[in-house]
């Protein structure tokens, strides 16, 4: 009897990889000129959201930019970040809130899916809640499908994860 192979497809970041980053942008914005004396700051909330309050619209682009990068070197995806609308906050200050995402939404759990099977290799896949569970026979079939998404990520808009791969 020949035994099925598995991994499930994800979407999540390390939090603690998250909050060094953020504290990394306090950092920089405390020691850089340009925003040294802007009362600027950046809130984790709830590991839901990222708050960013400052001066100006140029400034804000700034901070956003030191952010970005710091969580490139600490190997985690913007696409986690979702921008909304700057708004005006008190004293004449702006506010951006970035919500975070993690886990995959229903309708993309049904485009990824959908994708498996348009791509007509020999396996199965099943929405779990936040997670995908692909399964086959084959093990390069698996890997196949693993190609297959990371080339069609970017029409997703979110990083995915591949896990217990077995």
């Amino acid at each position: 009897m020949a035994k099925d192979c598995s991994f499930d497809i994800v979407s999540e970041f390390d939090r603690q990889e998250l909050v060094n980053a953020i504290e990394q942008t306090k950092k920089d914005i405390q020691s850089r000129f340009d925003l040294k004396d802007s009362n600027s700051t950046v809130e984790l909330e709830s590991d839901k959201t990222i708050t960013i309050t400052t001066n100006d619209d140029m400034k804000l682009k700034n901070i956003v930019d030191i952010l970005q990068s710091k969580m490139i070197k600490r190997n985690l995806s913007i696409k986690i970040l979702d921008p909304k609308t700057p708004e005006n906050a008190l004293g004449g200050n702006i506010r951006q809130v970035f919500e975070l995402k993690k886990g995959l939404s229903q309708d993309l759990a049904k485009k990824i899916v959908g994708a498996i099977k348009d791509s007509k290799l020999k396996v199965q896949a099943s929405i779990q809640k936040e997670q995908v569970r692909v399964s086959g026979k084959s093990k390069d079939d698996l890997q196949d499908v693993i190609k297959l998404l990371k080339e069609k990520e970017d029409a997703f808009n979110i990083p995915l994860q591949f896990t217990n791969y077995r």
